[in-house]
């Protein structure tokens, strides 16, 4: 299948279908089975995709809180469904989520939140691409620095040389997605306490 109709970076997902608050996207871990450390996982990047929205609703970047919340919630919601068969867990995550919301806008950030393809347009993708930092800011159940997730990946899925460059290719452009949102949200994302225990070391 061409990729490019699944991604849709040219133009931002429509927000449509449910936006599902968070006993929904709870309710809909359960019934597909999603292991205990991928929600653990899923609830510490949304922690941190929801406070990047509530700060981008304060500054007048058009966003639904809820609906990033809930993309970040269900993120790796194919993780059940590859650990046992296989594939991509982002392509099968953001199918299970058009199936279950009806929502390109989620869908989108949960196909998004391994590598985003197109331009870092906060106006245009604050969605996926909160989402996406969001994930790179945290290995399993810690928040930790970009460095410290992409040495994380590079350990446990640089088997190749093609795919340790695209793993420092997504690394350059985390980085920049970085700086980009520290500018727009006025904030030093390296020092906020997203985990209420302090600075990350």
């Amino acid at each position: 299948m061409d990729n490019s109709a699944l991604t849709c970076i040219d133009f931002p997902a429509q927000s449509t279908g449910i936006v599902p608050d968070d006993q929904a996207c709870f309710q809909i871990w359960r019934e597909l089975g999603m292991p205990e450390h991928i929600r653990t996982h899923s609830l510490m990047v949304a922690r941190i995709a929801t406070r990047l929205a509530e700060w981008a609703d304060q500054r007048g970047i058009a966003v639904r809180v809820q609906e990033v919340r809930a993309a970040a919630l269900l993120h790796d919601l194919g993780k059940a469904y590859t650990i046992t068969h296989q594939g991509n867990h982002s392509h099968i995550g953001a199918s299970l989520v058009m199936d279950r919301t009806g929502n390109p806008a989620i869908a989108q950030g949960v196909i998004h939140h391994v590598r985003w393809p197109g331009e870092l347009d906060l106006d245009r993708h604050f969605l996926p691409l909160a989402v996406l930092y969001a994930d790179k800011r945290v290995v399993h159940d810690r928040i930790v620095t970009i460095r410290e997730r992409f040495q994380d990946i590079l350990d446990r899925y640089a088997n190749s040389f093609e795919r340790m460059q695209k793993i420092y290719r997504s690394h350059a452009k985390v980085h920049a997605l970085e700086k980009l949102l520290e500018q727009s949200l006025e904030v030093d994302l390296y020092a906020y306490p997203f985990d209420r225990r302090g600075v990350v070391q």
